[in-house]
């Protein structure tokens, strides 16, 4: 779909004059430090933008500059994460740095082929990155674009499928303006965002709904069409938490897959005719060697991920023997409790923490 050049033009000059006026107050909006801008973008993959400033202050505080975050121990990183979810976007962020100080002299790269090469960087990290910084004219398309120019052009195609997504990135491209790439992405996001809502979109205070085919033809909630998602399959897990002396035990998760490199207390998905407290024995044993016995129901916790849910049933244990070592983990402490704020733990394991404070 291509799109006139005065159609374009009337979007852009309502879409920005709204933009200027209306935008919100957010701290990664005063700066032009491409580390800064390449920070909050990493931040604001899947969360909201309120849950992120906090975060993304405390964390310029901890490392205010890429040199220092690629100097630091991959565990502070997941420390200063911690709670954000998502967490192999700050393992991506960290590997990020280090290659922007051994690779580019410590400059995030101006270039999309040695931007797009770094770890997490997709098309979307490396159109908004490029724009926002260096006003390169690349068209970012994130949740918030496609769901405005599916409104917009009234497309009801399945936005799932690549080639919905392909003819979405070209439209994208075509309403672009070359040479204020970075405020005009800014802006059809924000509307996205703030207006054009997936539920209850505020089409009457629209800046572009006088071009609007969806608003016009009374369709804009049922836009963009998604295919139905399949249901999110939900494990059962039985957790230890064992004592020895004054210490518990906990374990770090691989460095690949879910949670990678954060730290838990054993844990394993229930098996067929297994009972809870079984398979909390069974996870200790085969995650650090160590024999242990349930000595009493501690907690239960539900937690959420993007594609799965889990129920967390932990057990107070005793230590009974065994030389705790890393079995199907990547390490194993014997900590006290006072200390296990030093690490980074899942939101769900931090819970259990803190019913045990």
């Amino acid at each position: 779909m291509k799109v006139t050049p005065s159609k374009r033009a009337a979007i852009k000059r309502s879409l920005l004059a709204w933009y200027r006026r209306e935008k919100r107050d957010l701290p990664w909006r005063g700066t032009t430090d491409p580390y800064h801008i390449l920070l909050s973008e990493f931040m604001l993959q899947q969360t909201q933008v309120e849950t992120v400033i906090p975060y993304y202050r405390r964390f310029l505080r901890k490392f205010p500059t890429v040199q220092d975050l690629a100097g630091t121990p991959r565990d502070r990183v997941l420390k200063a994460w911690e709670g954000l979810g998502y967490y192999t976007r700050a393992r991506n962020l960290h590997r990020t740095a280090r290659y922007i100080v051994d690779r580019f002299d410590g400059a995030v790269p101006d270039a999309y082929d040695e931007l797009a090469s770094l770890p997490g960087f997709g098309p979307y990290t490396t159109a908004a990155v490029l724009s926002i910084a260096y006003d390169r004219d690349y068209a970012v398309l994130d949740g918030n674009v496609i769901r405005v120019l599916c409104r917009l052009f009234g497309i009801q195609d399945d936005v799932g499928q690549t080639r919905t997504r392909g003819n979405l990135q070209k439209l994208a491209d075509n309403l672009l303006h070359s040479g204020d790439a970075g405020e005009h992405n800014q802006a059809i996001m924000e509307l996205g965002a703030t207006v054009c809502r997936p539920r209850a979109p505020r089409c009457g205070s629209c800046p572009v709904n006088g071009h609007c085919a969806a608003f016009r033809a009374g369709i804009a909630e049922s836009l963009p069409v998604k295919a139905r998602k399949k249901p999110r399959p939900h494990h059962i897990l039985g957790v230890g938490i064992v004592s020895r002396n004054d210490t518990v035990l906990i374990v770090r998760r691989p460095e690949n897959g879910l949670l990678g490199g954060l730290w838990e207390f054993p844990s394993a998905r229930q098996m067929d005719e297994e009972s809870l407290s079984e398979t909390c024995i069974r996870a200790v044993r085969e995650a650090t060697c160590v024999d242990a016995s349930v000595r009493n129901r501690f907690r239960t916790v539900r937690h959420a991920f993007t594609h799965l849910s889990v129920t967390m049933h932990a057990f107070q244990c005793e230590y009974k023997g065994g030389e705790a070592r890393p079995r199907n983990c990547s390490d194993v402490r014997w900590v006290e409790p006072d200390n296990l704020g030093d690490f980074a733990f899942s939101r769900a394991n931090r819970k259990l923490i803190e019913y045990m404070d």
